[in-house]
């Protein structure tokens, strides 16, 4: 980086000075990620075997729980929770490389939610569905998926409540990430008579469209990613993507934040063999059955309510295995560890046909 020539001297020599200190605090910094990585890669060495996959949702919590603590600024908690995702990644990864597999294609939130969780250097593979990603993971070809399970407005995601019901894998882990929506293309805003992106993407950006470009055609893609490739081969047009498929294709940043909706999150789930351990602020996912009779949802959600427990999802999904007979998905506050949940649940049963603990897991709203 240059610096302006228009400058007072002094002022320039001030900034070599200081770009100076940074390239030392730069050379300490490489040093001590350094150090940090051989002391996890010796964590890994006494682990061992199989079990040596060093993804621990709890510990990894109370690691960034505790930098946060120390954090005094200048650089906000949610800048320090980033580089520090990161550094537990690459570190984690360095033990053993870790499979995940994700709902694809590259370059869409979904790829995105699964570099935030498990860093650039893990080994990620694109499949074409959940249940695929549940798949690979079950039969041992990846050791975790991310998969999305809820939008804050447009609800949950089905086909994830499905597979999960029918496979035998748990929840590990969830992040909450943030939905933003950003326009590029090749050439100018003024210019753009077509914007290619998936419905769901252009349905959360419909008002700023309808404002901003009211005589564009919008055409709805199979997915954000495909946008962009359509963007960058076709005259006046443009997508709403994420800036990872906008470089990929080359696309300029025409006009960014564009969702409708400055609150919209979608959550992602992380699915693998094991069981999360109490990190202290956790939520389990449940799904159960009850008897086709009058109260005998009520009964079952009730032991919840006596015991003190905080709902935070409630979602019915057809059996598909005899008509009008439903399964119910429940996500509430705390852990199956937790002698409370324990006993609820053990209550809970007597009223369900059927009842299952998808995980317990590091709840994202609580980090």
């Amino acid at each position: 980086m240059s610096t302006p020539k228009s400058l007072p001297e002094d002022a320039r020599a001030r900034i070599a000075e200081l770009r100076v200190a940074i390239d030392q605090v730069d050379e300490e910094l490489v040093t001590l990620i350094s150090r940090r990585a051989e002391l996890a890669r010796g964590i890994g060495a006494l682990k061992g075997g199989p079990e040596g996959i060093a993804f621990v949702p709890a510990r990894e919590r109370a690691v960034i729980n505790h930098a946060l603590s120390v954090n005094r600024g200048p650089l906000p908690n949610d800048a320090i929770r980033g580089i520090f995702l990161q550094v537990i990644a690459s570190c984690r990864n360095l033990e053993q490389p870790v499979t995940v597999a994700y709902l694809g294609p590259e370059f869409t939130f979904s790829h995105h939610a699964a570099l935030l969780r498990f860093g650039e250097t893990a080994i990620l593979s694109a499949a074409d569905s959940v249940g695929e990603v549940i798949d690979l993971v079950e039969h041992g070809k990846a050791h975790y998926g991310v998969v999305p399970i809820e939008n804050s407005t447009e609800g949950v995601v089905r086909e994830t409540l499905d597979a999960l019901y029918r496979c035998s894998l748990n929840i590990a882990d969830e992040m909450s990430v943030p939905v933003r929506h950003s326009l590029y293309g090749e050439g100018a805003l003024d210019e753009v008579t077509t914007v290619y992106s998936h419905p769901q993407a252009l349905a959360q950006c419909r008002n700023w469209l309808a404002r901003t470009l009211p005589r564009v055609q919008t055409q709805p893609t199979s997915s954000t990613a495909r946008a962009a490739e359509l963007a960058s081969t076709t005259s006046n047009a443009a997508a709403i993507c994420q800036a990872l498929a906008a470089e990929r294709y080359s696309l300029n940043l025409l006009a960014d934040r564009i969702e409708d909706s400055p609150y919209n999150r979608t959550r992602f789930c992380v699915v693998g063999q094991a069981m999360s351990q109490p990190s202290g602020g956790d939520k389990t996912s449940i799904v159960f059955s009850v008897k086709h009779q009058a109260g005998a949802l009520i009964h079952a959600l009730a032991v919840l309510e006596q015991h003190g427990i905080n709902l935070t999802l409630i979602e019915s999904r057809p059996t598909k295995e005899m008509p009008w007979q439903y399964l119910f998905y429940v996500d509430f506050q705390g852990h199956v560890h937790d002698p409370k949940i324990t006993a609820a649940l053990d209550a809970m049963r007597e009223h369900c046909l059927f009842l299952r603990v998808f995980g317990s897991y590091p709840e994202a709203d609580a980090r």
